[in-house]
Formats: C-alpha cells, sequence, structure tokens
C-alpha cells in the first residue's frame, strides 16, 4: 500500500547465501532511488535475528521509489519498490464515510481501504471528470483565439496563466473570465489570446451530488467484495452489484448501479 508523504518507511531484507541460508554480511548497503532520478542511502544494519536487515527512510517525494540492497561477503543483491501518496490526494470518500458504509469496526484494514478508496475517485473521475477539487497544469498553443478550452472541468478557478517562451506576455488572472462548466477560458476586455501558454487552475466540485457519492460507494462495495472470495454474497444482491458488460479503461470494476447513477454528469465522448 502507499505510504504517506513524510511517513518513515521501515526496509527490510534478507542476506542470504547461494545455498539459501540466512547469513551475516561482512558488509550492508541499501539505496532508495526516488521518482526524480536522485537516490539516498539510508543506514542499514542487521537486526537482532542473523541475515535480517532493515533499514528506516523518511519519505519526501511522492511517486514509485526503487530499493536495492548489497551484500558483500558473501555477495548478494535484493530490489524492490514503494510507493508514496501526494500529501492531499484526492478521496472521494472519508475514511469514516468507507468504513460506514462497510460496516467495518475495526481499523486493521485502513491501509488497504484507503488504497480502494483512491481506486474508487479514479473510476468516478473516469465517467464525470474531477471531483475532488485539486491543481492541474496544462499547455495550449493559442494564435489569436477569443477563448481557450482547458481539459478538465468543472474549473473552479484559474489561477496562474503564463508563458512558456521567454520574454512572450503573460496574462494576469483577473483580466480573464472562466466558464467553469465548460472550462471557457477568454479575456474581458473582449480581446484575444496568442502565445504558448501555460494553465495552471483548479477542478473540481465544491458540492459532490448525491448520485456520484452513492456512485463512490457501490463501486467501493464491489471493488471491496470481489477482492474477498468465499466472503458471501454482496449486500444489495445482483442487481445492485451486477457487471453484465465490461467498460473500455475499466473492465468490470464499475457495477451497472453505479454506472445509471453517475449518467446525469457523465462526461461527453473526447471529453477528459
Amino acid at each position: 500500500m502507499p505510504f504517506d508523504l513524510g511517513a518513515t518507511v521501515r526496509l527490510t531484507a534478507e542476506c542470504r547465501t547461494p545455498d539459501g541460508a540466512l547469513t551475516t554480511a561482512a558488509t550492508a548497503a541499501v539505496t532508495v532511488t526516488l521518482p526524480d532520478g536522485t537516490a539516498v542511502t539510508p543506514a542499514a544494519a542487521e537486526t537482532g535475528t542473523p541475515g535480517h536487515y532493515q533499514a528506516d527512510y523518511v519519505t519526501t517525494a511522492p511517486g514509485r521509489h526503487s530499493v536495492r540492497w548489497l551484500w558483500t561477503g558473501p555477495a548478494a543483491a535484493y530490489t524492490d519498490v514503494f510507493d508514496v501518496q501526494e500529501a492531499a490526494p484526492p478521496a472521494i470518500l472519508s475514511l469514516a464515510d468507507a468504513r460506514k458504509h462497510l460496516n467495518r469496526v475495526s481499523t486493521a484494514d485502513d491501509d488497504e481501504l484507503r488504497f480502494w478508496i483512491a481506486a474508487t475517485t479514479r473510476a468516478v473521475e473516469s465517467f464525470v471528470g474531477p471531483v475532488v477539487a485539486r491543481p492541474f497544469t496544462e499547455e495550449h498553443e493559442v494564435c489569436r483565439a477569443a477563448t481557450v478550452v482547458l481539459r478538465r472541468t468543472p474549473v473552479v478557478a484559474v489561477t496562474a496563466v503564463e508563458s512558456v517562451l521567454t520574454g512572450a506576455a503573460s496574462y494576469a488572472v483577473d483580466s480573464l473570465g472562466v466558464d467553469g462548466d465548460t472550462g471557457t477560458v477568454f479575456r474581458l476586455d473582449g480581446g484575444r489570446l496568442s502565445g504558448r501558454l501555460r494553465f495552471t487552475y483548479r477542478a473540481g466540485r465544491t458540492v459532490i451530488g448525491e448520485n456520484i457519492s452513492g456512485a463512490a460507494r457501490i463501486i467501493l462495495q464491489h471493488l471491496w467484495e470481489t477482492q474477498r472470495a468465499g466472503r458471501g454474497a454482496l449486500p444489495g444482491g445482483s442487481q445492485d452489484y451486477a457487471v453484465t458488460e465490461p467498460i473500455p479503461g475499466l473492465g468490470y470494476a464499475v457495477p451497472n448501479r453505479a454506472v445509471q447513477l453517475l449518467e446525469p454528469d457523465r462526461l461527453p465522448p473526447g471529453v477528459e
């Protein structure tokens, strides 16, 4: 499961001889490679059990990290990966809401549940666009156009419009208007936009409709139960949780009832 940004990751590995026996090595080193390609080498030490090694690393960047252990005397190696999520990852449901919907009293599965909340958020947003408001950045090549249409809607606010080219004009955000529903940006003075422009903006919903949050609960229930074989029938019966045909890009991850709930807010074809 992904780690929270700023959390300590305890890295563990075993040093073994060529015949597979655990052994104490002459030297042990571990290297963590961050998403930007930089590397750090936290202190590695053998635990109280011969051949078992660990190192603690405090996360500083979101994304995929690779881990490389190397020992000498004997020569051995081990490679692994771990993920770190954003400081404020988008989540369509709170952990408390998810627990309540799934009738989970224990907190033992919280990390796994947070993972499936993230997967549910992505599934819902593939239908209706951004739900959890957050920043986006994108570039547009504009040649004296009256409007620019941003790719993700609904747009809450445009926070910056900068020229990518050195010395070219940028635009003050208070000189621009935006249609939040369509993502259309325009100059308030009626002029035209030009240049290679980088738009930074927030997109998502300030109020999440019950049909969207309800669909999220159905998808979460479906994902939670289908990867737990032998736990009995799904609540609500086959009508709510049936998946009669695969959805492009999502397969059988979204039940029919959730699709029906999301239909009023579904994005037009070709819109992100």
